[in-house]
């Protein structure tokens, strides 16, 4: 397996992260001189200021367990953090969300104002294609990529989610709608960064499958967590807003089948991640680590 060497797996995960950071920084910087100061440092605060890089992270693990090189998934892996992040940038607009406080600082809107928070996303976005576009990949993987990415990104994924998400705030929402939002609205990119790290490495269909189980299942334990630790954890540990959910009526897990019944989902979405990635062929230690993070994390 590729890239391992001796190294434990937590020291895997870091040096995988550290390439996404160095990726991201590398990006945002090739556009000094080409973009406005002010744009550029607001597309900056919304990236480089922390996170936990858990979509690059999964595009790290999911290549690698399909035999990829890190080298052929930096692209990938970056990508998906841009996307991510402008949707952080636009969800936590007034419009939307209305947040003060994201990864423990001031919101880009805040930091700077909604017109530049506004174009910073978009041009994050548009960052994140060039990159697919650019990545050291064959033609045929380069435009899976990007449709992979555009489709988690657009109408039918993330942007879709948000807009049931929005349509859903202080309605009766039943569980099956609840899973639908919460599929498009995070587990899109999730699934993204999982099926990208795939494509990278040429996978073959069946291996696929399994990351597509692994990678559903995980984008609605992700979810179930965020929606338990807004009533249970405090703005300082999160970096953004406790009890925002609440205060919004939000439609999440807790409020509608409870916290313990909560807890009880987590714990059958972490068996059907054990068991989708027990299907994988490769070496998925990494992506099995990074679930359990996913499902014990305190922010």
């Amino acid at each position: 397996m590729p890239e391992t060497g001796g190294a434990g797996l937590d020291d895997i995960v870091a040096r995988w992260r550290s390439r996404a950071d160095t990726t991201l920084a590398a990006a945002l910087d090739a556009l000094e001189g080409s973009t406005e100061p002010r744009l550029l440092a607001a597309m900056r605060h919304a990236v480089l200021l922390g996170g936990k890089r858990m979509r690059p992270l999964l595009a790290y693990a999911s290549g690698h367990a399909c035999g990829a090189r890190a080298d052929q998934l930096d692209a990938a892996a970056a990508a998906v953090e841009l996307v991510h992040a402008y949707s952080l940038v636009h969800d936590d607009l007034p419009a939307m969300d209305d947040d003060a406080l994201r990864r423990g600082r001031p919101t880009v809107h805040v930091a700077f104002d909604e017109a530049t928070a506004i174009l910073a996303g978009d041009a994050l976005q548009s960052l994140a294609f060039s990159l697919l576009a650019e990545a050291p990949a064959t033609d045929t993987a380069r435009v899976a990529m990007l449709a992979e990415l555009a489709g988690a990104a657009g109408a039918a994924g993330m942007c879709g989610g948000q807009a049931y998400d929005l349509a859903a705030t202080g309605a009766a929402v039943g569980l099956d709608s609840l899973e639908r939002l919460h599929a498009m609205k995070t587990g899109a990119l999730l699934r993204a960064a999982v099926r990208l790290g795939a494509i990278a490495a040429d996978a073959e269909a069946r291996t696929r499958r399994s990351l597509d189980a692994f990678a559903q299942a995980l984008g609605l334990a992700f979810q179930i967590r965020d929606d338990l630790l807004d009533i249970e954890g405090d703005s300082a540990t999160l970096g953004k807003t406790a009890g925002k959910d609440v205060a919004q009526d939000k439609a999440t897990f807790p409020a509608l089948i409870g916290s313990e019944a909560s807890r009880e989902r987590l714990i059958e979405l972490a068996l059907e991640m054990d068991a989708a990635l027990a299907a994988v062929p490769g070496d998925t230690s990494a992506l099995a680590l990074l679930a359990r993070r996913a499902v014990e994390r305190d922010h």
